[in-house]
Protein backbone atom coordinates (compact mmCIF):
# COMPACT_ATOMS: atom_id res chain seq x y z
CA UNK A 1 0.00 0.00 0.00
CA UNK A 2 1.46 3.30 -1.12
CA UNK A 3 2.49 5.73 1.57
CA UNK A 4 0.39 8.36 1.92
CA UNK A 5 1.52 12.02 2.20
CA UNK A 6 1.37 14.79 4.35
CA UNK A 7 2.17 18.87 4.24
CA UNK A 8 2.67 20.47 7.65
CA UNK A 9 2.92 24.04 7.09
CA UNK A 10 5.70 25.54 9.85
CA UNK A 11 4.89 29.31 8.99
CA UNK A 12 2.70 32.12 7.21
CA UNK A 13 4.42 35.06 7.41
CA UNK A 14 4.76 38.48 5.35
CA UNK A 15 8.29 39.53 4.09
CA UNK A 16 8.53 43.57 3.47
CA UNK A 17 11.76 45.34 2.00
CA UNK A 18 13.50 47.26 4.77
CA UNK A 19 11.46 49.84 6.50
CA UNK A 20 13.42 52.89 4.67
CA UNK A 21 12.06 51.97 1.41
CA UNK A 22 9.26 54.22 -0.37
CA UNK A 23 5.96 54.49 -1.98
CA UNK A 24 6.36 53.80 -5.44
CA UNK A 25 4.04 53.37 -8.57
CA UNK A 26 4.21 52.58 -11.85
CA UNK A 27 1.87 52.60 -14.73
CA UNK A 28 0.75 49.84 -17.16
CA UNK A 29 2.76 49.91 -21.07
CA UNK A 30 0.65 47.59 -23.66
CA UNK A 31 2.90 45.07 -22.67
CA UNK A 32 1.61 44.20 -19.54
CA UNK A 33 -2.17 45.52 -20.34
CA UNK A 34 -2.13 42.08 -22.41
CA UNK A 35 -1.77 39.80 -19.44
CA UNK A 36 -4.12 41.44 -17.00
CA UNK A 37 -6.17 38.52 -16.95
CA UNK A 38 -4.14 35.84 -17.92
CA UNK A 39 -3.53 33.19 -15.12
CA UNK A 40 -0.46 33.57 -13.23
CA UNK A 41 2.69 31.95 -13.93
CA UNK A 42 3.69 29.10 -11.47
CA UNK A 43 7.24 27.48 -11.13
CA UNK A 44 8.95 25.17 -8.87
CA UNK A 45 12.84 24.80 -7.98
CA UNK A 46 13.71 21.69 -6.41
CA UNK A 47 16.96 21.62 -4.37
CA UNK A 48 19.21 18.97 -2.41
CA UNK A 49 20.06 19.43 0.67
CA UNK A 50 20.64 15.66 2.56
CA UNK A 51 20.01 17.29 6.26
CA UNK A 52 18.05 16.80 9.11
CA UNK A 53 15.04 19.28 9.91
CA UNK A 54 16.79 21.29 12.74
CA UNK A 55 19.59 22.30 10.38
CA UNK A 56 16.94 23.92 7.33
CA UNK A 57 15.30 25.77 10.36
CA UNK A 58 18.70 26.82 11.93
CA UNK A 59 20.58 27.66 8.46
CA UNK A 60 18.49 27.40 5.25
CA UNK A 61 15.58 29.48 6.22
CA UNK A 62 17.00 32.32 7.66
CA UNK A 63 19.47 33.14 5.23
CA UNK A 64 16.63 32.66 2.77
CA UNK A 65 14.03 34.82 4.48
CA UNK A 66 16.57 37.56 5.45
CA UNK A 67 18.24 37.51 2.19
CA UNK A 68 14.32 38.50 0.82
CA UNK A 69 13.97 41.23 2.30
CA UNK A 70 17.55 42.83 1.03
CA UNK A 71 16.48 41.69 -2.48
CA UNK A 72 12.93 43.16 -2.20
CA UNK A 73 14.50 46.57 -1.72
CA UNK A 74 15.59 46.25 -5.27
CA UNK A 75 12.87 44.89 -6.50
CA UNK A 76 9.29 46.75 -4.00
CA UNK A 77 6.77 46.77 -6.31
CA UNK A 78 7.30 43.07 -6.17
CA UNK A 79 5.71 43.57 -2.44
CA UNK A 80 2.54 46.05 -3.70
CA UNK A 81 -0.61 45.05 -5.55
CA UNK A 82 -1.63 45.98 -9.36
CA UNK A 83 -5.07 48.26 -8.82
CA UNK A 84 -7.31 50.11 -11.90
CA UNK A 85 -8.73 53.23 -9.89
CA UNK A 86 -11.76 54.84 -11.38
CA UNK A 87 -9.85 57.58 -12.01
CA UNK A 88 -7.22 55.91 -13.32
CA UNK A 89 -7.04 54.95 -17.74
CA UNK A 90 -4.90 52.12 -17.25
CA UNK A 91 -3.63 49.87 -14.25
CA UNK A 92 -1.24 50.69 -12.32
CA UNK A 93 1.42 48.53 -9.75
CA UNK A 94 1.51 50.16 -6.50
CA UNK A 95 4.02 49.69 -3.70
CA UNK A 96 2.99 51.59 0.06
CA UNK A 97 5.19 50.90 3.04
CA UNK A 98 3.47 47.88 5.21
CA UNK A 99 3.06 45.60 1.65
CA UNK A 100 4.64 42.28 2.08
CA UNK A 101 5.02 39.13 -0.30
CA UNK A 102 3.42 35.94 1.28
CA UNK A 103 5.82 33.18 2.36
CA UNK A 104 4.98 29.89 3.13
CA UNK A 105 7.51 27.68 5.25
CA UNK A 106 6.21 24.24 5.18
CA UNK A 107 7.77 20.66 5.59
CA UNK A 108 6.37 17.12 3.33
CA UNK A 109 7.02 13.59 3.77
CA UNK A 110 6.94 13.19 -0.09
CA UNK A 111 9.49 11.31 -1.87
CA UNK A 112 11.63 13.93 -2.57
CA UNK A 113 13.28 11.98 -5.07
CA UNK A 114 9.90 11.31 -7.16
CA UNK A 115 8.77 14.98 -7.22
CA UNK A 116 12.53 15.68 -9.09
CA UNK A 117 11.99 12.70 -11.83
CA UNK A 118 11.27 12.62 -15.06
CA UNK A 119 7.73 11.25 -14.95
CA UNK A 120 5.62 12.85 -11.69
CA UNK A 121 1.65 12.99 -11.08
CA UNK A 122 0.66 16.66 -11.47
CA UNK A 123 -1.92 16.47 -8.77
CA UNK A 124 1.66 15.57 -5.82
CA UNK A 125 3.27 18.80 -6.64
CA UNK A 126 -0.14 20.39 -6.31
CA UNK A 127 0.80 21.47 -2.01
CA UNK A 128 4.46 22.94 -2.72
CA UNK A 129 2.62 25.68 -5.68
CA UNK A 130 1.79 29.18 -3.64
CA UNK A 131 -1.05 31.26 -4.40
CA UNK A 132 -1.79 35.00 -5.27
CA UNK A 133 -4.17 37.05 -3.45
CA UNK A 134 -6.54 38.06 -5.85
CA UNK A 135 -10.20 39.85 -6.00
CA UNK A 136 -11.80 42.48 -8.29
CA UNK A 137 -10.41 45.16 -7.05
CA UNK A 138 -6.25 44.09 -6.13
CA UNK A 139 -4.14 41.49 -7.20
CA UNK A 140 -1.21 40.56 -5.82
CA UNK A 141 2.51 40.20 -7.88
CA UNK A 142 4.10 37.67 -5.98
CA UNK A 143 4.03 35.04 -3.79
CA UNK A 144 6.43 32.16 -2.31
CA UNK A 145 6.93 28.86 -0.61
CA UNK A 146 9.92 26.76 0.90
CA UNK A 147 9.15 23.28 1.01
CA UNK A 148 11.60 21.31 3.50
CA UNK A 149 12.07 17.47 2.63
CA UNK A 150 13.95 15.80 5.86
CA UNK A 151 16.86 14.27 4.71
CA UNK A 152 16.80 15.13 1.16
CA UNK A 153 16.35 18.82 -0.02
CA UNK A 154 13.81 21.52 -0.26
CA UNK A 155 11.79 23.19 -2.82
CA UNK A 156 10.80 27.19 -3.66
CA UNK A 157 7.28 27.39 -5.14
CA UNK A 158 7.34 31.14 -6.74
CA UNK A 159 4.30 32.58 -8.08
CA UNK A 160 4.05 35.91 -9.94
CA UNK A 161 0.97 37.78 -11.62
CA UNK A 162 2.03 38.07 -15.37
CA UNK A 163 0.72 41.43 -15.62
CA UNK A 164 3.45 42.72 -13.50
CA UNK A 165 6.52 40.60 -14.74
CA UNK A 166 7.38 38.60 -17.28
CA UNK A 167 9.70 34.99 -17.76
CA UNK A 168 12.98 37.64 -18.02
CA UNK A 169 11.75 39.76 -15.03
CA UNK A 170 10.96 37.17 -12.40
CA UNK A 171 14.08 35.12 -13.26
CA UNK A 172 16.01 38.30 -12.93
CA UNK A 173 14.41 38.62 -9.22
CA UNK A 174 15.24 35.31 -8.89
CA UNK A 175 18.86 35.03 -9.63
CA UNK A 176 19.21 38.64 -7.76
CA UNK A 177 17.83 37.15 -4.56
CA UNK A 178 20.34 33.96 -5.31
CA UNK A 179 23.34 36.33 -5.50
CA UNK A 180 22.52 38.35 -2.48
CA UNK A 181 21.25 34.75 -0.58
CA UNK A 182 24.62 32.81 -1.38
CA UNK A 183 26.81 36.61 -0.36
CA UNK A 184 25.30 36.63 3.04
CA UNK A 185 27.39 33.29 4.07
CA UNK A 186 24.82 33.82 7.53
CA UNK A 187 26.33 37.24 8.52
CA UNK A 188 22.53 38.82 10.20
CA UNK A 189 24.93 42.09 9.88
CA UNK A 190 24.64 42.21 6.51
CA UNK A 191 21.70 44.91 6.16
CA UNK A 192 22.44 45.77 2.50
CA UNK A 193 24.09 44.42 -0.32
CA UNK A 194 24.46 45.78 -3.93
CA UNK A 195 23.58 43.58 -7.00
CA UNK A 196 25.97 43.82 -10.05
CA UNK A 197 24.55 45.55 -13.41
CA UNK A 198 23.37 42.34 -14.97
CA UNK A 199 21.18 41.85 -11.79
CA UNK A 200 19.98 45.41 -11.42
CA UNK A 201 16.47 46.13 -12.35
CA UNK A 202 15.63 48.54 -14.70
CA UNK A 203 12.02 50.15 -14.34
CA UNK A 204 12.01 53.16 -16.63
CA UNK A 205 8.51 53.50 -17.87
CA UNK A 206 9.98 55.80 -20.52
CA UNK A 207 11.44 53.96 -22.28
CA UNK A 208 8.11 51.85 -23.64
CA UNK A 209 7.06 54.03 -26.85
CA UNK A 210 3.10 53.35 -27.74
CA UNK A 211 2.35 56.35 -30.57
CA UNK A 212 -0.08 54.03 -32.08
CA UNK A 213 -2.25 53.70 -28.97
CA UNK A 214 -1.59 50.64 -28.70
CA UNK A 215 -2.15 50.21 -24.75
CA UNK A 216 -5.65 52.05 -25.62
CA UNK A 217 -6.60 49.22 -27.71
CA UNK A 218 -5.61 46.72 -25.55
CA UNK A 219 -7.64 48.07 -21.87
CA UNK A 220 -10.83 48.73 -24.15
CA UNK A 221 -10.72 45.41 -25.08
CA UNK A 222 -10.95 44.68 -20.61
CA UNK A 223 -12.96 46.99 -20.31
CA UNK A 224 -15.99 46.32 -23.04
CA UNK A 225 -15.58 42.10 -21.96
CA UNK A 226 -18.70 40.68 -21.32
CA UNK A 227 -20.37 42.85 -22.98
CA UNK A 228 -19.56 45.38 -20.56
CA UNK A 229 -18.99 49.00 -20.66
CA UNK A 230 -16.30 50.04 -17.41
CA UNK A 231 -15.28 46.26 -16.50
CA UNK A 232 -11.98 47.34 -14.07
CA UNK A 233 -11.72 43.67 -12.64
CA UNK A 234 -8.97 42.16 -12.17
CA UNK A 235 -10.17 38.89 -11.67
CA UNK A 236 -7.93 36.28 -13.76
CA UNK A 237 -9.13 33.87 -15.48
CA UNK A 238 -8.58 30.37 -13.87
CA UNK A 239 -7.25 28.32 -16.52
CA UNK A 240 -7.63 28.22 -19.98
CA UNK A 241 -7.90 24.01 -20.29
CA UNK A 242 -8.26 22.76 -17.04
CA UNK A 243 -5.88 20.19 -15.62
CA UNK A 244 -7.03 16.46 -16.27
CA UNK A 245 -7.54 14.42 -12.90
CA UNK A 246 -5.63 11.86 -14.00
CA UNK A 247 -2.30 14.12 -15.93
CA UNK A 248 1.14 13.60 -15.24
CA UNK A 249 4.31 15.56 -15.95
CA UNK A 250 6.54 14.50 -18.16
CA UNK A 251 10.44 16.02 -18.56
CA UNK A 252 12.26 15.45 -21.98
CA UNK A 253 15.52 16.31 -23.31
CA UNK A 254 16.53 17.45 -27.20
CA UNK A 255 20.80 16.90 -26.99
CA UNK A 256 22.45 19.03 -29.09
CA UNK A 257 22.75 15.98 -30.96
CA UNK A 258 19.64 15.58 -31.67
CA UNK A 259 19.00 19.42 -32.17
CA UNK A 260 21.65 19.10 -34.96
CA UNK A 261 20.08 16.19 -36.64
CA UNK A 262 16.61 17.85 -36.76
CA UNK A 263 18.57 20.69 -38.37
CA UNK A 264 19.90 18.66 -41.24
CA UNK A 265 17.09 16.76 -41.84
CA UNK A 266 14.82 20.50 -42.13
CA UNK A 267 17.65 21.99 -44.29
CA UNK A 268 17.00 19.34 -46.93
CA UNK A 269 13.30 19.62 -46.82
CA UNK A 270 12.31 23.12 -46.29
CA UNK A 271 11.45 25.43 -49.13
CA UNK A 272 12.55 28.62 -48.34
CA UNK A 273 16.09 28.13 -46.99
CA UNK A 274 16.91 29.97 -43.84
CA UNK A 275 19.01 29.84 -41.13
CA UNK A 276 17.12 27.14 -38.27
CA UNK A 277 17.41 28.36 -34.92
CA UNK A 278 17.10 25.49 -31.97
CA UNK A 279 13.94 27.31 -30.91
CA UNK A 280 12.21 26.98 -33.90
CA UNK A 281 13.32 23.14 -34.43
CA UNK A 282 12.15 22.49 -30.73
CA UNK A 283 8.84 24.19 -31.46
CA UNK A 284 8.32 23.07 -34.36
CA UNK A 285 9.01 19.12 -33.04
CA UNK A 286 6.89 19.46 -30.02
CA UNK A 287 4.42 20.54 -31.72
CA UNK A 288 4.20 17.64 -34.51
CA UNK A 289 4.56 15.06 -31.63
CA UNK A 290 1.50 16.94 -29.38
CA UNK A 291 -0.76 17.10 -32.43
CA UNK A 292 -0.66 13.41 -33.36
CA UNK A 293 -0.83 12.74 -29.96
CA UNK A 294 -4.18 14.60 -29.19
CA UNK A 295 -5.98 14.27 -32.90
CA UNK A 296 -7.56 17.88 -32.60
CA UNK A 297 -11.16 17.50 -34.39
CA UNK A 298 -10.63 21.47 -35.25
CA UNK A 299 -9.91 21.61 -39.01
CA UNK A 300 -6.87 24.58 -37.63
CA UNK A 301 -4.35 24.27 -34.93
CA UNK A 302 -2.83 27.31 -33.61
CA UNK A 303 0.51 27.69 -31.85
CA UNK A 304 1.18 31.10 -29.47
CA UNK A 305 4.95 31.73 -28.87
CA UNK A 306 6.50 34.47 -27.28
CA UNK A 307 9.11 36.64 -28.24
CA UNK A 308 11.55 39.14 -26.03
CA UNK A 309 11.29 42.89 -27.22
CA UNK A 310 13.80 43.98 -25.51
CA UNK A 311 16.51 43.46 -27.94
CA UNK A 312 14.42 44.14 -30.88
CA UNK A 313 12.60 47.90 -30.23
CA UNK A 314 13.86 50.87 -31.46
CA UNK A 315 16.40 51.70 -30.12
CA UNK A 316 16.60 48.14 -28.09
CA UNK A 317 16.18 48.54 -24.11
CA UNK A 318 18.56 46.93 -21.34
CA UNK A 319 18.17 43.48 -20.94
CA UNK A 320 17.32 44.20 -17.33
CA UNK A 321 14.05 46.43 -17.97
CA UNK A 322 11.86 44.95 -15.68
CA UNK A 323 7.90 44.30 -16.00
CA UNK A 324 6.57 42.68 -19.30
CA UNK A 325 8.87 43.08 -22.60
CA UNK A 326 7.55 40.31 -25.12
CA UNK A 327 4.91 40.25 -27.81
CA UNK A 328 3.04 36.90 -28.83
CA UNK A 329 3.29 35.24 -32.22
CA UNK A 330 0.51 33.25 -33.95
CA UNK A 331 1.05 30.57 -36.53
CA UNK A 332 -1.91 29.07 -37.45
CA UNK A 333 -1.53 25.94 -39.87
CA UNK A 334 -4.24 23.37 -41.08
CA UNK A 335 -4.58 20.14 -38.71
CA UNK A 336 -3.82 17.91 -41.48
CA UNK A 337 -0.40 19.29 -42.70
CA UNK A 338 1.01 18.77 -39.20
CA UNK A 339 -1.13 15.17 -38.21
CA UNK A 340 1.27 14.37 -41.40
CA UNK A 341 4.38 12.77 -42.37
CA UNK A 342 5.77 15.82 -42.91
CA UNK A 343 3.96 17.19 -39.41
CA UNK A 344 7.24 18.65 -38.22
CA UNK A 345 8.34 20.71 -41.86
CA UNK A 346 5.01 22.12 -42.17
CA UNK A 347 5.46 23.47 -38.33
CA UNK A 348 9.16 24.41 -38.95
CA UNK A 349 7.98 26.79 -42.37
CA UNK A 350 5.03 27.95 -40.28
CA UNK A 351 7.52 28.89 -37.30
CA UNK A 352 10.53 30.03 -39.51
CA UNK A 353 8.16 32.68 -42.26
CA UNK A 354 6.91 34.37 -38.64
CA UNK A 355 10.05 34.67 -37.14
CA UNK A 356 11.42 36.19 -39.99
CA UNK A 357 8.67 38.69 -40.46
CA UNK A 358 10.11 39.83 -37.16
CA UNK A 359 13.00 41.81 -39.00
CA UNK A 360 10.63 44.20 -40.25
CA UNK A 361 9.60 44.98 -37.03
CA UNK A 362 8.76 43.69 -33.72
CA UNK A 363 5.64 45.27 -33.11
CA UNK A 364 4.30 45.13 -36.37
CA UNK A 365 0.02 44.78 -36.11
CA UNK A 366 0.98 45.09 -32.21
CA UNK A 367 -2.71 46.32 -31.89
CA UNK A 368 -4.60 43.25 -33.20
CA UNK A 369 -3.30 41.06 -31.23
CA UNK A 370 -6.33 40.41 -29.41
CA UNK A 371 -8.35 40.18 -32.13
CA UNK A 372 -6.14 37.42 -34.01
CA UNK A 373 -6.34 35.48 -31.05
CA UNK A 374 -10.18 35.79 -30.51
CA UNK A 375 -10.43 34.28 -34.40
CA UNK A 376 -8.64 31.31 -33.02
CA UNK A 377 -10.81 30.77 -30.43
CA UNK A 378 -12.44 27.71 -31.92
CA UNK A 379 -9.24 25.91 -33.34
CA UNK A 380 -7.18 23.70 -30.82
CA UNK A 381 -4.44 25.96 -29.41
CA UNK A 382 -0.94 25.11 -28.21
CA UNK A 383 1.60 27.34 -26.76
CA UNK A 384 5.09 27.48 -24.86
CA UNK A 385 6.03 28.78 -21.49
CA UNK A 386 10.18 29.40 -20.32
CA UNK A 387 12.92 29.96 -22.46
CA UNK A 388 16.60 28.41 -22.22
CA UNK A 389 18.09 32.04 -22.37
CA UNK A 390 16.59 32.38 -18.68
CA UNK A 391 19.48 29.58 -17.42
CA UNK A 392 17.22 28.34 -14.49
CA UNK A 393 19.65 25.72 -13.69
CA UNK A 394 21.77 28.31 -12.71
CA UNK A 395 20.49 29.38 -9.71
CA UNK A 396 22.36 28.81 -6.53
CA UNK A 397 20.96 30.08 -3.14
CA UNK A 398 24.60 28.86 -1.80
CA UNK A 399 23.52 25.22 -1.49
CA UNK A 400 24.14 24.23 -4.71
CA UNK A 401 22.22 24.23 -8.39
CA UNK A 402 19.10 22.97 -9.09
CA UNK A 403 18.07 19.33 -9.14
CA UNK A 404 14.91 19.92 -10.93
CA UNK A 405 12.93 23.06 -12.22
CA UNK A 406 9.26 22.81 -13.33
CA UNK A 407 6.92 25.19 -14.78
CA UNK A 408 3.84 23.78 -12.82
CA UNK A 409 1.59 27.19 -14.65
CA UNK A 410 1.35 24.94 -17.99
CA UNK A 411 -0.23 21.62 -16.18
CA UNK A 412 -3.55 24.04 -16.14
CA UNK A 413 -2.64 25.90 -19.39
CA UNK A 414 -1.94 22.97 -22.01
CA UNK A 415 0.88 24.54 -22.93
CA UNK A 416 4.79 23.19 -22.96
CA UNK A 417 7.55 24.84 -20.97
CA UNK A 418 11.29 24.98 -22.49
CA UNK A 419 14.48 25.30 -20.27
CA UNK A 420 18.51 24.45 -20.60
CA UNK A 421 19.23 21.10 -20.43
CA UNK A 422 20.43 20.60 -16.02
CA UNK A 423 23.79 19.17 -17.65
CA UNK A 424 24.13 23.00 -19.26
CA UNK A 425 25.32 21.48 -22.73
CA UNK A 426 23.04 23.13 -24.94
CA UNK A 427 20.12 20.81 -24.86
CA UNK A 428 17.23 21.57 -24.27
CA UNK A 429 14.49 20.31 -21.51
CA UNK A 430 11.10 20.25 -22.34
CA UNK A 431 8.09 19.37 -20.14
CA UNK A 432 4.23 18.88 -20.96
CA UNK A 433 0.98 17.75 -18.61
CA UNK A 434 -0.82 15.00 -20.26
CA UNK A 435 -2.90 11.83 -19.34
CA UNK A 436 -1.36 8.36 -18.76
CA UNK A 437 -2.22 7.28 -22.09
CA UNK A 438 -1.60 10.12 -23.90
CA UNK A 439 1.77 10.79 -22.29
CA UNK A 440 2.72 7.13 -22.96
CA UNK A 441 1.90 7.71 -26.65
CA UNK A 442 3.93 11.07 -26.72
CA UNK A 443 6.99 9.76 -25.35
CA UNK A 444 7.13 6.71 -28.03
CA UNK A 445 6.65 9.38 -30.80
CA UNK A 446 9.07 11.69 -29.33
CA UNK A 447 11.83 8.93 -29.41
CA UNK A 448 10.74 6.99 -32.60
CA UNK A 449 11.16 10.82 -34.50
CA UNK A 450 14.47 11.08 -33.37
CA UNK A 451 15.60 7.28 -33.94
CA UNK A 452 14.65 7.50 -37.50
CA UNK A 453 16.79 10.99 -38.28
Amino acid sequence: MAQSTSLKVHQLCSLSPPHETTQTSLPFTFFDSLWLRLPPVERLFFYEYPNPTSSFFDSVLPNLKHSLSLTLQHFPLLAGNIIWPAESPHPIINYVPGDAVPFTVAESNADFNHLCSNLCQVDQRLPLIPRLKISHEQASILALQVTFFPNSGFCIGITTHHAAVDGKSSTLFLKAWAFICSNLKGDPSHMSLSLPENLTPFFDRSVIKDPTGINEVYLKSWLTYGGETNNRSLKVWETISGTQTDAVKGLFELTPSHIQKLKQHAQSKVKNKVRLSTFSVTCAYLLACVVKVDQPKSNRVAFVFSVDCRPRLEPPIKPTYFGNCIVSQLVVAETRAILGDDGFINALEGITDLLSSLEDGVLNEAENWMTKIQSVMGDRLFSTAGSPRFEVYSIDFGWGRPKKVDVTSIDKTGAFSLSESRNNDGGVEIGLALNKRQMETFAELFAQGLESL
